[in-house]
């Protein structure tokens, strides 16, 4: 491999914002701060707003565009008839 080419490839804490979440990954990221690991190993820290954990989409709270207490069934029955013309 030539010297001086890569990114600094290296284990980073992933930290979600939102409810704590900690995982350790490897990543190119740039980071300033670090952080603790449960384990006590300091690695560099990335602040995340959401992950796997906290998303709604994985956590199974996201709602679906059908279930909007019946927005959609009004706007089918309204527009829905010019359409099928």
């Amino acid at each position: 491999m030539k010297q001086g080419i890569h990114p600094n490839y290296r284990e980073v804490l992933f930290v979600d914002l939102s409810n704590g979440f900690k995982f350790v990954t490897r990543s190119c990221v740039a980071t300033r701060e670090m952080g603790k690991t449960d384990d006590g190993r300091e690695l560099p820290l990335f602040k995340l707003d959401t992950s796997s954990e906290s998303h709604p989409f994985y956590t199974g709270t996201q709602k679906s565009v059908d279930n909007m207490g019946g927005r959609v069934e009004k706007f089918r029955n309204r527009f829905g008839k010019t359409a099928a013309k």
